[in-house]
Protein backbone atom coordinates (compact mmCIF):
# COMPACT_ATOMS: atom_id res chain seq x y z
CA UNK A 1 0.00 0.00 0.00
CA UNK A 2 0.97 3.43 -0.74
CA UNK A 3 0.12 7.20 -0.20
CA UNK A 4 1.29 10.69 -1.93
CA UNK A 5 4.97 11.24 -0.20
CA UNK A 6 5.20 7.88 1.40
CA UNK A 7 8.03 5.89 0.95
CA UNK A 8 5.84 3.20 0.40
CA UNK A 9 6.05 -0.70 1.20
CA UNK A 10 9.26 -1.38 3.94
CA UNK A 11 10.51 -3.89 5.37
CA UNK A 12 12.18 -4.51 8.44
CA UNK A 13 15.69 -5.35 9.31
CA UNK A 14 18.03 -6.89 11.85
CA UNK A 15 21.07 -6.49 12.88
CA UNK A 16 22.55 -8.96 15.27
CA UNK A 17 26.34 -8.73 17.57
CA UNK A 18 27.84 -8.68 20.40
CA UNK A 19 28.19 -12.66 20.17
CA UNK A 20 29.89 -14.29 23.15
CA UNK A 21 32.38 -13.58 24.26
CA UNK A 22 31.90 -10.12 23.10
CA UNK A 23 28.97 -9.06 24.88
CA UNK A 24 28.15 -5.51 25.10
CA UNK A 25 28.67 -4.36 28.69
CA UNK A 26 25.81 -2.37 30.24
CA UNK A 27 25.58 0.18 32.67
CA UNK A 28 24.16 -2.75 35.47
CA UNK A 29 27.85 -4.39 35.34
CA UNK A 30 26.31 -7.12 33.34
CA UNK A 31 26.49 -7.88 30.23
CA UNK A 32 24.37 -9.10 27.23
CA UNK A 33 25.14 -10.63 24.23
CA UNK A 34 24.31 -11.68 21.34
CA UNK A 35 22.37 -8.72 20.68
CA UNK A 36 19.32 -8.72 17.81
CA UNK A 37 18.45 -4.71 16.76
CA UNK A 38 15.11 -4.60 14.37
CA UNK A 39 15.79 -1.64 11.84
CA UNK A 40 14.28 0.27 8.83
CA UNK A 41 15.54 2.68 7.05
CA UNK A 42 14.28 5.02 4.23
CA UNK A 43 16.15 7.17 1.57
CA UNK A 44 19.62 6.66 0.33
CA UNK A 45 23.00 7.51 2.28
CA UNK A 46 24.72 9.64 -0.29
CA UNK A 47 28.40 8.67 -1.04
CA UNK A 48 30.27 11.12 1.81
CA UNK A 49 27.92 9.61 4.05
CA UNK A 50 26.94 12.87 5.33
CA UNK A 51 22.88 12.49 5.21
CA UNK A 52 22.04 10.05 7.85
CA UNK A 53 19.42 11.25 10.52
CA UNK A 54 18.81 8.53 13.68
CA UNK A 55 14.96 8.58 14.33
CA UNK A 56 14.53 7.76 18.23
CA UNK A 57 11.03 6.06 19.28
CA UNK A 58 9.21 7.02 22.37
CA UNK A 59 7.94 3.68 25.03
CA UNK A 60 5.74 1.67 22.58
CA UNK A 61 7.14 2.40 19.49
CA UNK A 62 9.12 0.28 16.94
CA UNK A 63 11.45 0.52 14.02
CA UNK A 64 8.79 0.75 11.67
CA UNK A 65 8.51 4.86 11.48
CA UNK A 66 7.28 5.40 7.80
CA UNK A 67 6.03 3.52 5.01
CA UNK A 68 3.94 0.37 5.11
CA UNK A 69 4.44 -2.67 5.39
CA UNK A 70 3.51 -5.41 2.61
CA UNK A 71 -0.39 -6.47 3.86
CA UNK A 72 -1.01 -4.10 6.47
CA UNK A 73 -2.79 -0.78 6.40
CA UNK A 74 -1.15 1.47 8.77
CA UNK A 75 1.62 3.60 8.23
CA UNK A 76 4.79 3.48 10.67
CA UNK A 77 4.44 5.49 13.67
CA UNK A 78 6.01 8.73 12.33
CA UNK A 79 4.85 8.88 8.48
CA UNK A 80 3.39 12.32 8.25
CA UNK A 81 6.79 13.49 8.62
CA UNK A 82 9.31 11.09 7.01
CA UNK A 83 9.01 10.58 3.00
CA UNK A 84 9.89 12.72 0.15
CA UNK A 85 9.27 16.38 0.74
CA UNK A 86 8.05 15.49 4.77
CA UNK A 87 10.27 16.98 7.27
CA UNK A 88 12.70 14.13 7.03
CA UNK A 89 12.85 13.99 3.44
CA UNK A 90 13.93 10.77 1.90
CA UNK A 91 14.73 12.29 -1.38
CA UNK A 92 17.36 14.20 0.44
CA UNK A 93 17.95 12.23 3.59
CA UNK A 94 19.04 8.80 4.82
CA UNK A 95 16.78 8.04 7.37
CA UNK A 96 17.30 5.34 10.29
CA UNK A 97 15.11 4.08 13.04
CA UNK A 98 15.94 1.30 15.17
CA UNK A 99 13.52 -0.98 18.19
CA UNK A 100 15.39 -0.66 21.64
CA UNK A 101 17.21 -3.19 23.32
CA UNK A 102 14.77 -4.26 25.92
CA UNK A 103 11.60 -3.90 23.73
CA UNK A 104 9.68 -6.22 21.85
CA UNK A 105 9.24 -5.47 18.28
CA UNK A 106 12.23 -7.53 17.29
CA UNK A 107 14.91 -6.10 19.35
CA UNK A 108 16.71 -8.19 21.99
CA UNK A 109 14.54 -8.43 25.08
CA UNK A 110 12.73 -10.03 28.12
CA UNK A 111 10.62 -11.85 25.86
CA UNK A 112 13.73 -13.17 23.51
CA UNK A 113 14.81 -16.70 23.77
CA UNK A 114 17.88 -16.61 26.37
CA UNK A 115 20.72 -18.76 24.42
CA UNK A 116 21.92 -20.62 27.88
CA UNK A 117 18.81 -21.61 28.25
CA UNK A 118 16.85 -22.39 25.34
CA UNK A 119 13.52 -20.42 26.85
CA UNK A 120 12.33 -16.82 27.37
CA UNK A 121 14.83 -14.63 29.33
CA UNK A 122 11.67 -12.97 31.75
CA UNK A 123 13.22 -11.34 34.40
CA UNK A 124 16.61 -13.03 34.08
CA UNK A 125 17.09 -10.12 30.99
CA UNK A 126 19.37 -7.57 32.78
CA UNK A 127 17.85 -4.24 33.63
CA UNK A 128 18.56 -1.40 30.45
CA UNK A 129 19.37 1.95 30.86
CA UNK A 130 18.69 4.53 27.87
CA UNK A 131 23.19 4.90 27.51
CA UNK A 132 22.69 1.04 27.33
CA UNK A 133 19.88 1.62 23.98
CA UNK A 134 22.27 4.44 22.71
CA UNK A 135 25.59 2.28 22.94
CA UNK A 136 24.17 -1.23 20.76
CA UNK A 137 22.16 1.67 19.11
CA UNK A 138 26.20 2.57 18.36
CA UNK A 139 27.40 -0.59 16.70
CA UNK A 140 24.26 -0.30 14.09
CA UNK A 141 25.29 3.18 13.02
CA UNK A 142 28.83 1.65 12.63
CA UNK A 143 27.52 -1.63 10.69
CA UNK A 144 25.99 1.20 8.44
CA UNK A 145 29.60 2.83 7.71
CA UNK A 146 28.44 5.96 9.21
CA UNK A 147 31.14 8.06 11.55
CA UNK A 148 28.96 10.91 11.93
CA UNK A 149 25.19 11.57 11.79
CA UNK A 150 23.63 14.76 10.43
CA UNK A 151 21.02 14.60 13.18
CA UNK A 152 19.70 12.83 16.35
CA UNK A 153 16.03 13.12 16.70
CA UNK A 154 13.45 12.24 18.73
CA UNK A 155 10.18 12.89 21.03
CA UNK A 156 9.43 11.90 24.67
CA UNK A 157 11.90 8.68 25.34
CA UNK A 158 13.51 8.95 21.83
CA UNK A 159 14.12 12.49 23.50
CA UNK A 160 16.16 11.13 25.99
CA UNK A 161 18.16 8.93 23.56
CA UNK A 162 18.89 11.88 21.99
CA UNK A 163 20.81 13.66 24.65
CA UNK A 164 22.09 10.84 25.44
CA UNK A 165 23.93 10.55 21.84
CA UNK A 166 25.22 13.90 22.52
CA UNK A 167 26.31 12.85 26.24
CA UNK A 168 27.86 9.77 25.33
CA UNK A 169 29.47 10.23 21.00
CA UNK A 170 28.95 14.18 20.54
CA UNK A 171 31.93 13.99 17.84
CA UNK A 172 29.19 11.97 15.76
CA UNK A 173 26.35 14.11 15.79
CA UNK A 174 26.26 17.12 13.90
CA UNK A 175 22.91 17.70 15.56
CA UNK A 176 19.94 16.88 17.68
CA UNK A 177 16.44 17.67 17.98
CA UNK A 178 15.02 16.43 21.88
CA UNK A 179 11.61 17.16 22.10
CA UNK A 180 8.82 16.96 24.22
CA UNK A 181 11.56 15.50 27.09
CA UNK A 182 13.60 16.21 30.17
CA UNK A 183 16.99 15.89 31.62
CA UNK A 184 15.66 13.46 34.09
CA UNK A 185 12.47 12.29 35.27
CA UNK A 186 10.74 14.52 38.09
CA UNK A 187 9.19 12.57 41.31
CA UNK A 188 5.78 12.59 39.47
CA UNK A 189 7.13 11.13 36.19
CA UNK A 190 8.87 8.44 38.28
CA UNK A 191 5.34 8.22 40.19
CA UNK A 192 3.38 7.47 37.19
CA UNK A 193 5.77 5.12 35.69
CA UNK A 194 5.77 3.21 39.32
CA UNK A 195 2.26 2.82 39.04
CA UNK A 196 2.21 1.32 35.84
CA UNK A 197 4.41 -1.41 37.15
CA UNK A 198 2.31 -1.91 40.18
CA UNK A 199 -0.26 -2.57 37.93
CA UNK A 200 1.30 -5.26 36.28
CA UNK A 201 3.21 -6.74 38.81
CA UNK A 202 0.24 -7.21 40.75
CA UNK A 203 -1.91 -9.03 38.53
CA UNK A 204 -1.65 -12.88 38.78
CA UNK A 205 -1.21 -13.47 35.52
CA UNK A 206 2.23 -11.68 35.64
CA UNK A 207 3.60 -15.03 37.04
CA UNK A 208 6.94 -12.96 38.65
CA UNK A 209 7.80 -12.66 34.91
CA UNK A 210 7.56 -16.16 33.76
CA UNK A 211 3.74 -15.25 31.88
CA UNK A 212 5.18 -16.72 28.51
CA UNK A 213 3.52 -19.73 27.39
CA UNK A 214 0.34 -18.95 29.37
CA UNK A 215 -0.59 -15.36 28.35
CA UNK A 216 0.57 -11.98 29.47
CA UNK A 217 -0.93 -9.98 32.25
CA UNK A 218 -3.56 -8.37 30.25
CA UNK A 219 -5.91 -6.68 32.90
CA UNK A 220 -2.27 -5.00 34.80
CA UNK A 221 -0.75 -3.88 31.67
CA UNK A 222 -4.54 -2.40 29.99
CA UNK A 223 -4.65 -0.30 33.47
CA UNK A 224 -0.92 0.31 33.38
CA UNK A 225 -1.49 1.79 29.45
CA UNK A 226 -4.57 3.49 30.49
CA UNK A 227 -2.63 5.62 33.27
CA UNK A 228 -0.28 6.57 30.80
CA UNK A 229 -2.44 7.36 28.11
CA UNK A 230 -4.54 10.13 30.70
CA UNK A 231 -0.81 11.95 30.61
CA UNK A 232 -0.48 12.30 26.96
CA UNK A 233 -3.37 14.20 27.07
CA UNK A 234 -4.32 17.37 28.20
CA UNK A 235 -7.06 18.94 30.10
CA UNK A 236 -7.83 20.89 27.00
CA UNK A 237 -8.34 17.68 24.80
CA UNK A 238 -10.23 15.36 26.78
CA UNK A 239 -12.34 18.04 27.32
CA UNK A 240 -12.71 18.70 23.04
CA UNK A 241 -12.69 15.12 22.81
CA UNK A 242 -15.13 13.78 25.49
CA UNK A 243 -16.37 16.32 28.01
CA UNK A 244 -18.39 14.60 30.15
CA UNK A 245 -20.68 13.04 27.05
CA UNK A 246 -22.63 9.44 27.78
CA UNK A 247 -22.06 6.19 25.76
CA UNK A 248 -26.22 6.09 25.98
CA UNK A 249 -28.43 8.15 27.00
CA UNK A 250 -28.34 8.03 31.19
CA UNK A 251 -26.59 6.84 33.94
CA UNK A 252 -26.48 3.03 33.97
CA UNK A 253 -26.23 3.25 37.93
CA UNK A 254 -23.63 -0.01 37.23
CA UNK A 255 -19.78 0.18 37.45
CA UNK A 256 -20.35 -0.48 33.89
CA UNK A 257 -18.71 2.37 31.50
CA UNK A 258 -21.36 5.12 31.08
CA UNK A 259 -19.01 7.71 30.22
CA UNK A 260 -16.91 8.10 26.26
CA UNK A 261 -13.62 8.80 27.89
CA UNK A 262 -13.99 5.29 30.16
CA UNK A 263 -14.33 3.80 27.41
CA UNK A 264 -11.99 5.39 25.20
CA UNK A 265 -9.24 4.26 27.90
CA UNK A 266 -10.45 0.84 28.24
CA UNK A 267 -10.20 0.64 24.18
CA UNK A 268 -6.81 1.39 24.83
CA UNK A 269 -5.77 -0.39 27.25
CA UNK A 270 -6.89 -3.73 25.45
CA UNK A 271 -5.35 -2.52 21.99
CA UNK A 272 -2.01 -1.66 23.92
CA UNK A 273 -1.92 -5.64 24.97
CA UNK A 274 -2.13 -6.85 21.84
CA UNK A 275 0.93 -5.59 20.29
CA UNK A 276 3.25 -4.74 23.70
CA UNK A 277 5.13 -7.25 25.87
CA UNK A 278 4.25 -6.47 29.47
CA UNK A 279 7.63 -7.31 30.67
CA UNK A 280 9.20 -4.60 27.88
CA UNK A 281 6.84 -2.38 30.02
CA UNK A 282 8.37 -2.80 33.08
CA UNK A 283 12.59 -2.87 31.77
CA UNK A 284 11.99 0.27 30.03
CA UNK A 285 9.64 2.38 31.54
CA UNK A 286 12.48 1.71 34.77
CA UNK A 287 15.48 3.17 32.23
CA UNK A 288 13.41 5.92 31.81
CA UNK A 289 13.13 6.44 35.75
CA UNK A 290 16.76 5.81 35.53
CA UNK A 291 18.03 8.35 33.04
CA UNK A 292 19.70 11.81 34.66
CA UNK A 293 21.67 13.91 32.26
CA UNK A 294 21.29 16.77 34.87
CA UNK A 295 24.03 19.02 36.70
CA UNK A 296 26.13 19.41 33.70
CA UNK A 297 26.34 15.73 32.84
CA UNK A 298 24.92 16.08 29.46
CA UNK A 299 27.79 18.18 28.12
CA UNK A 300 31.17 16.88 30.02
CA UNK A 301 33.30 19.30 31.51
CA UNK A 302 36.11 20.56 29.62
CA UNK A 303 34.79 18.68 26.35
CA UNK A 304 33.88 21.12 23.70
CA UNK A 305 30.44 20.25 21.63
CA UNK A 306 29.63 21.73 18.16
CA UNK A 307 26.87 19.71 18.17
CA UNK A 308 24.11 22.33 16.99
CA UNK A 309 20.57 21.69 19.16
CA UNK A 310 16.48 22.71 18.01
CA UNK A 311 14.64 22.43 21.38
CA UNK A 312 11.10 21.58 20.96
CA UNK A 313 8.27 22.03 23.28
CA UNK A 314 4.69 21.94 23.57
CA UNK A 315 2.53 24.82 25.89
CA UNK A 316 0.09 22.34 26.91
CA UNK A 317 1.88 19.01 27.79
CA UNK A 318 1.89 18.64 31.34
CA UNK A 319 4.01 15.23 31.31
CA UNK A 320 6.67 16.85 30.40
CA UNK A 321 6.05 20.61 31.02
CA UNK A 322 7.93 22.88 29.08
CA UNK A 323 10.44 24.18 31.85
CA UNK A 324 12.09 20.63 31.79
CA UNK A 325 12.62 21.51 28.05
CA UNK A 326 13.90 24.89 28.73
CA UNK A 327 16.69 23.34 31.83
CA UNK A 328 18.14 21.52 28.81
CA UNK A 329 18.86 24.74 26.81
CA UNK A 330 19.96 26.34 29.93
CA UNK A 331 22.82 23.36 30.73
CA UNK A 332 23.61 24.32 26.68
CA UNK A 333 23.81 27.44 26.89
CA UNK A 334 26.35 27.47 29.75
CA UNK A 335 28.41 25.05 27.91
CA UNK A 336 28.46 27.44 25.08
CA UNK A 337 26.80 25.19 22.56
CA UNK A 338 24.16 26.55 19.76
CA UNK A 339 20.98 25.78 20.52
CA UNK A 340 17.49 27.14 19.65
CA UNK A 341 14.23 26.49 21.67
CA UNK A 342 10.91 26.61 19.97
CA UNK A 343 7.84 26.61 22.35
CA UNK A 344 4.71 25.12 20.09
CA UNK A 345 1.14 26.32 21.30
CA UNK A 346 -0.95 23.36 21.08
CA UNK A 347 -3.55 21.67 22.90
CA UNK A 348 -3.07 18.16 22.45
CA UNK A 349 -0.84 17.79 25.24
CA UNK A 350 2.25 15.24 25.07
CA UNK A 351 0.47 13.39 22.02
CA UNK A 352 0.98 17.03 20.08
CA UNK A 353 4.81 15.67 19.05
CA UNK A 354 2.80 13.28 16.89
CA UNK A 355 -0.08 15.78 16.10
CA UNK A 356 1.35 18.80 15.31
CA UNK A 357 3.00 17.55 12.30
CA UNK A 358 2.86 21.30 10.23
CA UNK A 359 4.51 23.56 12.82
CA UNK A 360 7.31 20.74 13.51
CA UNK A 361 7.61 20.10 9.83
CA UNK A 362 8.19 23.97 9.66
CA UNK A 363 10.73 24.22 12.04
CA UNK A 364 12.05 20.51 11.20
CA UNK A 365 12.67 21.39 7.70
CA UNK A 366 14.21 24.83 8.33
CA UNK A 367 16.92 23.63 10.80
CA UNK A 368 17.82 20.44 8.52
CA UNK A 369 18.03 22.83 5.83
CA UNK A 370 20.59 24.78 7.10
CA UNK A 371 22.72 22.12 9.12
CA UNK A 372 23.10 19.98 5.49
CA UNK A 373 23.84 23.00 3.81
CA UNK A 374 26.76 23.90 5.94
CA UNK A 375 28.29 20.44 5.58
CA UNK A 376 28.64 21.14 1.90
Amino acid sequence: MTVENSVGTVKTKYFTFAEPPRELKLESGQSLGPITLAYETYGTLNSQKSNAILIEHALSGDAHAAGFHEGEKDPGWWDSMIGPGKAFDTSKYFVICSNVIGGCKGSTGPSSVNPKTGKPYALEFPLITISDMVHAQSHLIDNLGIDKLLCVVGGSMGGMQTLQWVASYPDRVRSAIPIATALKHSPQQIAFNEVGRQAVMADPEWREGGYYGHGQPERGLAVARMVGHITYMSDQSMEEKFSRRLKEKNYSFTFKTDFEVEGYLKYKGDAFVKRFDANSYLYITKALDYFDLSDGKLIRQGKAVDTRFLVIAFKSDWLYPSYQLQDIVRQLKTKHVDATYCEVKSTYGHDAFLLEVEEETHLVRHFLKKIYKEGE
